[in-house]
């Protein structure tokens, strides 16, 4: 008899890891769906920022962005039922802290930078089965203008506005090709 109740525990538990697991298709799955979404949210916010920025270069575009970035993400997660977030190392907006599990995947992805390796998305099921697409944000040189060094790329007049709207800015002193952050999709489905 307790044999058998042993052999039934080691069968459920094979059978919940084996559940807990993502198939190679449906990593495939997410990391398209992923991929979709933050392309599709990289686009939006870029169309609004660059029509901010030619309507008034970063005086304009830094403010527009203090208080529109977010709620254009919060309308795209609701549009693709997914959580959508941009977080990174070195924030510019507070309300973008990474997770621990986030902080993981940002250190992950700087190693495999430093080692000169090729960024790749990341899909995965956490603890509570909700499947996560973790994919890099490199900087473009376009970013440089309010991402960049003080005195290079960045004006002082911008990064005064900079500061004056996050205080606790540290989302500058990058260049053209750096890791900027990640985008974090948890799916609802």
């Amino acid at each position: 008899m307790e044999q058998k109740v042993f052999y039934l525990l080691i069968t459920l538990l094979v059978l919940i890891s084996c559940n807990s697991a993502l198939s190679e298709k449906d990593k495939e799955v997410y990391a398209l769906k992923g991929k979709e979404i933050a392309e599709a949210s990289f686009l939006e916010l870029s169309i609004q920022l660059t029509d901010q920025m030619k309507a008034g270069g970063p005086a304009q575009a830094i403010p527009f962005c203090n208080q529109k970035a977010m709620p254009i993400t919060n309308q795209l997660s609701e549009e693709f039922e997914a959580t959508i977030k941009r977080t990174s190392n070195n924030l510019r907006n507070q309300q973008n802290t990474p997770s621990k599990r986030e902080l993981e995947i940002l250190d992950e992805f700087h190693k495999i930078k430093l080692e000169g390796k090729q960024l790749k998305p990341i899909v995965e099921l956490d603890a509570d089965n909700k499947k996560h697409f973790y994919a890099p944000i490199v900087l473009k040189a376009n970013c440089l203008v309010c991402h960049g060094k003080v005195d290079e790329t960045v004006s002082v007049k911008t990064d005064s506005i900079i500061k004056s709207l996050y205080p606790n800015d540290k989302a500058t002193g990058y260049s053209d090709g750096d890791l900027r952050g990640i985008w974090s999709i948890t799916f609802k489905n």
